[in-house]
């Protein structure tokens, strides 16, 4: 994806290629006589489709006319890969450099200004019904990932890991749902279930910020376990156990939270993909081997059962 020799291209062929890549964003260039320094095109891996743009124009507006011209609902994850850029999104001013990540909605305006200067973005197409999903309020859009964040690290990694898979691969749709969920957790303002640090000695916050991290990479594998993160951390049980004491909790216990409120989010996705997956289907997925077990955590967790998610609910009873 980087461009060593860069690509040029005759201005109008590449507002040609954006338009048909993108949508209605209309560029701006300091000299339109000029060849562009980059190209803009669509790719599709692993049954997902991103968007390689590179540039190096004035800037690239897209206004509450062309929000109304395209009529699509999407988010799009951008990761900057040359160069760097600001972003004008959601009431924000966001400068994008090599690594960061930030998260962008198609129903709002968005301006990005190059400066004549060289930038080369991926951008990853994201269902924005699915991302949002009862949770649309928490998402911090437009917010920047700095590039050495973890989760600015996982996303990056995913997204090479889905450009190298084919969609017919064995485990394509789950790359696509890690995908979808490392993304909406990643971007999240406010969830519930966050580790809060402020009463721990350094190191016990350093370790559980780690320990949180992993977690959130490894959720759905069966092995995760406080053993095996005493483990990955180079620490004893008795350690990890102590710092999740002072916490007020045991780490056995904030796996299994997690785990569900992964579920949750799954199992209220069934009502957009009906026949897809069953209640039982999303419990073992995510790491429950008892089903009886799971829909007794999920109720004392959440007040209701997992089926009541998928019953028809009057505004205001959501959980």
């Amino acid at each position: 994806m980087l461009h060593k020799d860069r690509i040029r291209t005759p201005f109008s062929r590449w507002v040609d290629d954006l338009h048909s890549t993108c949508g209605s964003f209309r560029p701006r260039a300091m000299d339109t006589s000029l060849h562009i320094r980059g190209e803009a095109r669509r790719i599709n891996a692993c049954g997902m489709e991103f968007s390689h743009i590179s540039n190096d124009l004035d800037r690239v507006d897209h206004d509450w006319d062309d929000v109304r011209r395209d009529a699509i609902e999407q988010l799009f994850l951008l990761v900057q890969l040359e160069g760097g850029c600001g972003v004008e999104h959601g009431g924000r001013q966001s400068a994008l450099n090599v690594g960061d990540c930030i998260l962008v909605d198609s129903t709002k305006p968005t301006t990005f200004h190059f400066g004549g200067k060289f930038s080369n973005h991926l951008s990853l197409n994201l269902p924005r019904q699915l991302i949002y999903f009862h949770g649309g309020d928490k998402l911090d859009i437009a917010r920047t990932l700095d590039a050495a964040d973890p989760m600015a690290v996982t996303l990056r990694a995913l997204v090479a890991k889905v450009l190298a898979t084919a969609e017919n691969d064995a485990h394509a749709a789950n790359l696509r749902q890690l995908m979808l969920d490392a993304t909406r957790q990643a971007f999240v303002s406010d969830v519930e279930g966050v580790l809060s640090f402020e009463s721990l000695s350094d190191l016990a916050s350093r370790r559980l910020r780690l320990v949180d991290v992993l977690i959130d990479q490894h959720l759905t594998n069966p092995r995760l376990s406080a053993q095996w993160l005493a483990k990955r951390m180079g620490v004893s049980m008795r350690i990890l156990q102590l710092h999740f004491q002072d916490l007020g909790m045991t780490c056995t216990t904030f796996i299994r939270d997690k785990r569900l409120r992964f579920a949750r989010e799954k199992i209220r996705q069934l009502q957009f993909q009906p026949g897809t997956q069953t209640i039982a289907d999303v419990a073992y997925s995510v790491g429950f081997n008892d089903l009886s077990y799971f829909n007794r955590c999920f109720k004392e967790l959440f007040a209701c059962a997992p089926s009541d998610l998928l019953r028809p609910v009057s505004r205001g009873k959501m959980h």
